[in-house]
């Protein structure tokens, strides 16, 4: 297994100055980085660009331990015991997608995401390497059942992008709401317009968006969408509906 350290290395930017550079910008996140764990970004330099997308398509609005048994069967499939090359994916029958537990819209996205990796909309490790977030961006979401949401992460985590933002992302928006003492969660166009001033370490400042929400523990379970409690034992509605306490 990699150690930390190892990941930290390889990233492509220097950690350590992004990490001082928000720290002299920005006082509130630099009190953030002091309570939090040493910063951490792991790179799955074993994927490619396609393995990555496919896995992500699976993930999609279902729980991680459920979509992991999912991407299991699926890499069953696959001749090597790796996720199933494109042209076997094309070769697959819908029923055995099926089987493996995808819905017909993932389905369809996978599928779509076989040919776009044939075609060359999706790139090779070494050629997405070369492009500019924004390339990347619009190629991908060429792809079914694939946005921007679902680039940004690959940006983040498969290439490891200093610069990134995902304002649409809950986790950022939710530790940004801690992290500022914001009274409601942040429009997409808000956290834009704010995380201005974190280029060109974006990417840095959305990890420690994320590491807020573990900080605050079960406080973090007072910011929803739906509105925010301040008092302890209140009795609230979370978006989905759900009572919590």
């Amino acid at each position: 297994m990699r150690s930390a350290m190892a990941a930290i290395f390889r990233l492509p930017f220097d950690h350590r100055k992004a990490i001082a550079f928000l720290s002299k910008t920005d006082r509130r996140l630099a009190r953030l980085i002091e309570r939090s764990s040493e910063f951490r970004l792991e790179i799955e330099e074993s994927q490619t660009p396609y393995e990555s997308l496919l896995e992500a398509v699976t993930y999609q609005s279902i729980s991680g331990k459920a979509a992991a048994t999912i991407f299991g069967r699926i890499k069953a499939l696959g001749a090597n015991g790796r996720c199933p090359r494109p042209e076997e994916i094309l070769r697959l029958r819908a029923q055995a997608l099926r089987k493996a537990g995808l819905s017909r819209a993932k389905i369809a996205a996978v599928k779509d995401l076989a040919r776009k990796t044939i075609d060359g909309i999706v790139p090779t490790a070494a050629d997405a390497q070369k492009m500019s977030d924004q390339e990347l961006v619009e190629r991908l979401i060429s792809v079914r059942g694939v946005g921007a949401w679902t680039v940004e992460m690959f940006l983040i985590f498969r290439l490891g992008r200093p610069d990134v933002l995902p304002i649409h992302d809950y986790g950022v928006q939710k530790g940004f709401t801690l992290t500022y003492r914001r009274k409601k969660i942040p429009k997409p166009s808000e956290l834009a317009k704010f995380g201005e001033r974190w280029r060109p370490y974006r990417t840095v400042a959305s990890w420690y968006m994320w590491r807020a929400i573990e900080l605050a523990g079960k406080h973090a379970r007072t910011i929803t969408k739906k509105r925010i409690v301040l008092k302890r034992h209140t009795v609230k509605r979370t978006s989905a509906g759900r009572r919590e306490t």
